[in-house]
């Protein structure tokens, strides 16, 4: 999973999403470092604080999802970038990268997420530390 947060102190942010996520979905297994980064596909002046993780969880690839929309919600995030059709500034996203081999197509998730394997060199370089 990769998480990132640009407003509102974003280590603190993805600080309270990991407790979040240990509390809500499995444990987490490792941590990558916590990288700064500038924004991808839009204009900001705020940049982002990511952070890879692998997570041991018991849930399905959409129940994972939904947790995770709901730690994202929980944390302010109205609507994400896909209902919004456009990036912008947020207090979290958390993407679901890898979820163990499998290939997973739905309308609201599909594993694995190409742009951060394969396109955007901050996410592979942090998803790489997890290897």
């Amino acid at each position: 999973m990769l998480l990132g947060s640009n407003i509102n102190n974003p280590e603190k942010n993805i600080e309270i999403a990991l407790e979040k996520i240990e509390n809500q979905a499995g444990a987490i297994l490792n941590k990558s470092e916590l990288i700064i980064t500038k924004p991808v596909e839009f204009e900001s002046y705020n940049n982002f604080c990511n952070i890879a993780i692998k997570l041991k969880t018991h849930f399905s690839p959409i129940k994972l999802l939904s947790e995770m929309k709901a730690i994202e919600k929980s944390m302010g995030r109205v609507s994400d970038s896909a209902a919004l059709g456009a990036y912008r500034d947020r207090i979290i996203d958390i993407d679901i990268i890898l979820y163990n081999n499998i290939k997973f197509i739905s309308k609201r998730l599909i594993i694995p997420h190409y742009k951060n394997l394969y396109e955007r060199d901050f996410a592979k370089r942090i998803i790489n530390e997890l290897k």
